[in-house]
Parts: structure tokens; sequence; C-alpha cells
């Protein structure tokens, strides 16, 4: 049975082109994930604060660096992109940024992000995202991008409404975490935003 309407983006999109490193503002670089940055990543998850609005942790810097082999693949099967954020000057890794849920054919994936100890306070998931929205939305076409996150971490929330990330409402009891399920905030961007 045909579709009366056509993909918003094609398979291939992503896939055919090797994931790209994007600047940010404020002198950060979103680059494609290295295994040598799996040590950098198994410390951040230990951090109590990931444990709180994450429901994954790390055992160990293998596990870690099975994670970043598997964002490889999730590019290569366009169905994930994840970026290190990183100091451009320094290398430091600072975070990460994500889409996640890409839904070729609608247009549309979901934001996401984190950041190390070391860099939360200074803006830089808001610059990570706003530098990934303009290229997700601009340069590679896709027409809407939604961000969650749980009702009670306030500060992502900042992110999003500082990114320019419209509260559009809740999602009751969405999201099962550690310390029970969640709600959630739902925001989005779509393209003409």
């Amino acid at each position: 049975m045909p579709f009366l309407i056509s993909p918003v983006l094609t398979a291939g999109i992503l896939a055919d082109r090797p994931q790209p490193t994007l600047p940010a503002d404020g002198g950060l670089v979103l680059r494609p994930w290295r295994a040598g940055d799996a040590p950098a990543v198994y410390e951040v998850f230990q951090d109590p604060v990931m444990h709180q609005w994450h429901a994954r942790a790390a055992d160990s810097v293998a596990e870690t660096g099975d994670w970043i082999h598997a964002w490889h693949r999730a590019w290569e099967g366009e169905r994930e992109a994840h970026w290190a954020v990183a100091d451009a000057e320094s290398g430091a890794l600072l975070g990460r940024v994500a889409l996640r849920e890409l839904r070729l054919d609608d247009g549309t994936a979901e934001v996401a992000y984190w950041t190390a100890p070391q860099a939360r306070g200074r803006g830089v998931a808001a610059r990570a995202t706003t530098a990934l929205t303009h290229w997700a939305l601009d340069e590679i076409g896709f027409h809407r991008l939604e961000l969650l996150h749980a009702v009670r971490n306030e500060a992502s929330c900042r992110v999003a409404s500082r990114t320019g990330f419209a509260l559009e409402g809740t999602k009751r009891s969405a999201v099962l975490q550690p310390d029970g399920w969640h709600d959630m905030h739902l925001h989005a961007r779509i393209r003409e935003d």
C-alpha cells in the first residue's frame, strides 16, 4: 500500500557520511566519541547526581567502552547520534549530547544530554544543545526535536528553556528511575521556531 506522504528524511542522511564535529559557543566542540573516552565516562557515572537522573550505572571502564562502541553502531544504523562535549582547547570531556529515538520518516528525534560534575553550572549543556539543535534542524532537516526531563530536575528544565524548547506538557508517571516513577516535562522545538 503506498504512502500518501514522502519521508521527511531519507535513509542514509546520517549513515552515508562520517559523524561530524560541531563547534559550539564558548570554546566547546561536539565530537564523535573515541575509545579513549571510556575512563572519563566511567568516572562521570560514579557521580551520585548521575544516579539520580539516569537509569544506568557503569560498573567498569570496559562497560563504558562498550557503550561508546554501541554509540558508533547507532550512528551507522541511524537509530541514535551521540557526541562527546569537550573543551576545544584542552580536549577535556565535559559531557554528552545526543539525538535519540530517531524517526527519519517523521523527521523527529529526542535530545538528551549530561554534563560531567566539573562542567555543571557553566552553561555547557545549553551551549551543546544549541549547537546540536541548529545542526539537526537547519543542516540535516529534522522537523521536530523533543526534550524530556524529570519534572524535579530543575537544571534540565533551565537548559530546555534557555535553548528554545517550549514546554508542551507533563507526561505523568512516564519514566521509571531507581527511586520510582517520575513525571516528565515534554519540551519541543520545531524547525519554524
